[in-house]
């Protein structure tokens, strides 16, 4: 199976040459790389013609966002599966021959999909998470059940029908893009819990600048939930109910973001405003147990850590949590 990597890439000189060493040690030789240099005023375009692989080929354009930068690279490669990596993630050397292996050995499936890990950012290293397979859609109109394209192999014939991304978007695009992908076929798993990807948390990345934001979640929601294939094949009843939980899944990561750059009494009343929509157990303990926060070290405090440029006194957050439970 030849494989497509797209790669959109802005101001990311530090770290494109590991995701470029990373596809070029892969097992699965059978690949072409595009790396879509976005607008970059670093040096990010003299690294990637640094690498002296004839399967890497580099563009440039205007700073046009991460959409259109994948929809660029997607039109410059005719491969039969596309995976799409970010410039500041790795993948492990059997990536693509586990996600190869696997989306060949079922036609039926749409897209192939592995396991991957956090790296770096604040904190202890995060375990290994493995995405399930199978009908997706019910899933993936509640919440965004995948981390990035990186640990995702995409058949061609799948992305060429949807179109590509949708470049109105700045936040929440590949979730989106998912969803249709789901409307077309299955999802199958690749059956080893081994990393495929490692994704580097960034304290200064576009998903910590951006899901803290409501109105970027608004937007995203109403392209998921404004396609007129979504109401064709979910009904109107249970349509309501997914977006419902869609909107607590939302208001919570809302309210944990903002909590993790140091705004706690704002993310509490989100964290409210998400179990008062759809509680559950879990976060239902999460609430009672916030204003014990305090008590722990930043690194301590799970999903809640504090990024590094958000560093605040120890009392602080679990006091405003507990101030307006």
């Amino acid at each position: 199976m030849l494989i497509g990597v797209v790669t959109p890439a802005y101001n990311a000189h530090e770290t494109i040459d590991a995701a470029i060493a990373s596809v070029q040690a892969q097992s699965h030789t059978g690949w072409r790389m595009v790396v879509v240099d976005d607008g970059s005023t670093d040096g990010t375009a003299d690294r990637v013609r640094a690498a002296t692989d004839a399967r890497v080929s580099l563009i440039r354009q205007a700073h046009g966002g991460v959409s259109a930068a994948r929809n660029r690279g997607l039109r410059a490669l005719r491969v039969e599966a596309y995976l799409f990596l970010d410039a500041d993630d790795t993948l492990t050397p059997h990536a693509m021959a586990l996600l190869s292996r696997t989306l060949e050995s079922c036609p039926w499936a749409a897209a192939a999909v592995g396991a991957y890990r956090f790296v770096g950012g604040t904190g202890p290293a995060r375990r290994t998470r493995r995405p399930r397979g199978g009908d997706l859609l019910p899933a993936l109109l509640q919440r965004n059940c995948f981390v990035n394209g990186g640990h995702l192999l995409v058949r061609a014939e799948a992305v060429h029908t949807i179109g590509g991304f949708d470049p109105a978007l700045r936040f929440g695009e590949d979730w989106e893009f998912w969803v249709r992908v789901a409307l077309l076929g299955h999802f199958v798993a690749v059956p080893s819990r081994t990393p495929l990807l490692h994704v580097r948390q960034r304290p200064d990345g576009a998903y910590a600048r951006l899901a803290a934001d409501p109105a970027a979640y608004r937007s995203c929601l109403a392209a998921i939930y404004g396609n007129p294939a979504i109401a064709a094949h979910v009904p109107a009843d249970r349509r309501a109910r997914l977006a419902q939980r869609a909107d607590a899944e939302a208001r919570w990561v809302i309210g944990r973001e903002l909590i993790r750059h140091g705004r706690g009494a704002e993310g509490a009343s989100w964290l409210r405003q998400s179990v008062a929509l759809a509680p559950t157990p879990r976060r239902l303990a999460a609430l009672a147990v916030a204003p014990l926060l305090a008590r722990l070290p930043p690194a301590c405090r799970g999903a809640l850590r504090p990024y590094a440029a958000a560093a605040r006194p120890p009392a602080t957050i679990g006091a405003e949590i507990a101030a307006n439970r």
